[in-house]
């Protein structure tokens, strides 16, 4: 069995490390906030006390980590992945980071004789618990085929999306409609609810109208029921969103659907809401209208 080191454990990671485990996998975590390997060292993980410790002698070391600064500390900062690495070391990058840096780091990882997919994901919290993720991956189709046993015990499908990059660009373009719909669900919503239209009778009508979206499945009741309990964060969607408008930057593309989303995250980021779900975006349209989506009693 494969012996695999696993960095980054929060909303997202702690779940995918403890399903590597029930997979019967040995698993070695760490994660800056220490207390964070208790639960996986419950589990039957390793704990490892530097992201180097964690990559010592493994055959597959998978990051997910939060953002470009975080995960060049993990790579090349004092007791990084980096001067771990042995010759065949297959590196997963779950990540959502610039496509500029998945190069750099699959580049370096290269040198040192590794092998390197840059495999994020789509799912959010209940998909990393229940392994029912979508991974996008780019690199080499050989290394997915040969870590398929630890893709099919995260995740229920895996797109492999081109070389090195490729999956980094997918998520990010992937990420600015997830985005792009959450804005427009609160937005419908605003219309609908301050005309007297109640938010349950709306969403049955896009749920089975052609305005549906995966984004009204997940978030709607949650708008409804003013649930805003992190599967996913504003501040992690905003992120997300800057890298999108960066790459769109770059490659010339036009994308002012993207550059609205952008501010209204922005704008909820700035109201305080960074730490909550990102369908949270709907109380800057609740602020504007004076009520709750799901409060029906208002402006009656």
């Amino acid at each position: 069995m494969k012996q695999i080191g696993f960095i980054g454990l929060g909303t997202m990671g702690a779940p995918m490390a403890s399903n590597l485990l029930r997979g019967g996998f040995q698993v070695t975590v760490y994660n800056r906030t220490a207390s964070k390997c208790e639960p996986l060292e419950q589990e039957g993980a390793q704990t490892a006390s530097t992201p180097r410790a964690a990559a010592e002698g493994k055959d597959v070391i998978i990051t997910m980590i939060s953002n470009d600064d975080s995960i060049r500390e993990v790579f090349y900062g004092q007791d990084g992945i980096l001067d771990a690495l042995k010759p065949g070391t297959v590196v997963i990058d779950s990540s959502t980071i610039s496509t500029g840096l998945v190069h750099e780091i699959a580049a370096a990882v290269a040198e040192r004789g590794g092998q390197f997919l840059d495999a994020p994901v789509t799912g959010s919290k209940p998909a990393a618990v229940e392994g029912t993720l979508v991974f996008m991956v780019g690199g080499s189709a050989d290394v997915i085929e040969a870590n398929r046993d630890i893709f099919d015990t995260l995740g229920k499908k895996l797109l492999h999306m081109g070389d090195n990059g490729s999956g980094a660009v997918a998520k990010l373009a992937h990420n600015a409609m997830v985005g792009i719909h959450n804005v427009a669900l609160a937005e419908g919503f605003a219309i609908a609810v301050k005309s007297g239209v109640p938010a349950d009778k709306f969403l049955e009508l896009v749920m089975n109208g052609s305005a549906g979206s995966k984004q009204a499945e997940l978030k709607g009741r949650k708008i409804i029921e003013n649930d805003f309990s992190n599967q996913f964060s504003l501040a992690l969607m905003l992120k997300d969103l800057k890298l999108a408008s960066s790459l769109s930057d770059s490659t010339g593309v036009p994308s002012p659907m993207l550059g609205l989303a952008k501010s209204m995250f922005q704008a909820g980021y700035t109201q305080g809401y960074g730490d909550e779900d990102l369908s949270a975006v709907v109380k800057c349209y609740e602020e504007w209208i004076g009520q709750k989506m799901g409060d029906q009693s208002a402006g009656k």
